[in-house]
Order: structure tokens, then C-alpha cells, then sequence
């Protein structure tokens, strides 16, 4: 009982304007530039008026969910890769940390680093009652659109998902 009076004075401290609700579908997405876990850093705005950016964000290197979800995605590669679509997974590990964990699953995708969690937290998907990334992929138009959310992740198949969802939204085949 002494813990959750302790976090809930924390959290009254904090004022509701220090972190940002998730952008809802046809707001502008936050802009970031991360570095991804092949070395190279992407930004948002490096996309515009090219393509579609997936955005998935996820928890934690190295845990179960996140194996089976950057696992699964892996394995709907040939399906992701037929969108004209740039596709990412993305934590607030440190970018060694998911340099390590992109090469023990061989992954063929960039995985995001957000020390910070500056961009985390424009996404909504870090906040005083969450210090890891809520799993919610953001799928951003060439225009800097959100055209849509999922909060509702099943990492067994994401990759598959994700896939359906550009079909849904009818982003070009290459």
C-alpha cells in the first residue's frame, strides 16, 4: 500500500503536460531521428512525400514478447518487403543493446534506439506509469500523417498483421 501512495504522489507531481498523449490517426507524427541497430541513423523526415513509415514500437530486448514479435516479423519479411513501405521496430534501449539483440535474431529491419525516450514519449508510448515502450505500431503516411494505430499487438504475429493492415490501407506494392 506504502508503494502505490508513494508512485501516485510521483505521479501527481509530474504535470499532465510533461508527457504527450499518442497522436490520434490524421495528426502530423512526431518527427525523430534514431539510430537504428545496423549503424545508421533514420529520421521520420527522410520518408516524407516517399513512403510509408512503420513504426512498431516494443518493450524490451531481449524478453519473450519482443523475440516473438521481431521473430515474426522477420519471418513475414518477403510479405513486408513487397509494400513500398520503410518498417521498424523500436525501444529505449541503448543502441548497442539492440544492435546485439537485431544480430542474435538475424533480423533483416532496423530496431530503433530511444535512450532518451524523447521521441517515446511524443509517441505516448512511455509516461510516468510506463518507463519501458507500450507495444503499439504507428503507421505514418508520406504526408507525416498517422494513418493508423495498433495497440492490440499479438507478437506471435505481428509481422503478418502489419502486412494486412498496409493492404488495409492500401499502400503500393513495389
Amino acid at each position: 500500500m506504502k508503494c502505490f501512495a508513494i508512485a501516485a504522489a510521483l505521479v501527481a507531481l509530474v504535470p499532465l503536460s510533461a508527457w504527450a498523449d499518442a497522436p490520434n490517426v490524421g495528426e502530423k507524427a512526431p518527427d525523430f531521428k534514431l539510430q537504428g541497430s545496423d549503424g545508421k541513423e533514420y529520421a521520420l523526415a527522410d520518408f516524407a512525400g516517399k513512403k510509408m513509415v512503420v513504426v512498431a514500437w516494443f518493450p524490451k530486448a531481449f524478453t519473450p514478447g519482443c523475440t516473438a514479435e521481431c521473430k515474426d516479423m522477420k519471418a513475414s519479411s518477403a510479405a513486408l518487403h513487397g509494400f513500398d513501405v520503410a518498417y521498424f521496430t523500436a525501444s529505449v534501449d541503448e543502441p548497442q543493446k539492440n544492435a546485439d539483440f537485431a544480430k542474435s535474431l538475424d533480423l533483416d529491419f532496423p530496431i530503433l534506439s530511444d535512450p532518451s525516450k524523447r521521441t517515446a514519449e511524443a509517441y505516448g508510448v512511455v509516461h510516468p506509469a510506463r518507463a519501458v515502450a507500450e507495444r503499439w505500431t504507428f503507421y505514418i503516411g508520406s504526408d507525416g500523417k498517422v494513418k493508423a494505430v495498433d495497440k492490440m499487438i499479438n507478437t506471435k504475429q505481428a509481422g503478418q498483421d502489419i502486412a494486412k493492415k498496409l493492404e488495409e490501407l492500401g499502400v503500393p506494392k513495389k
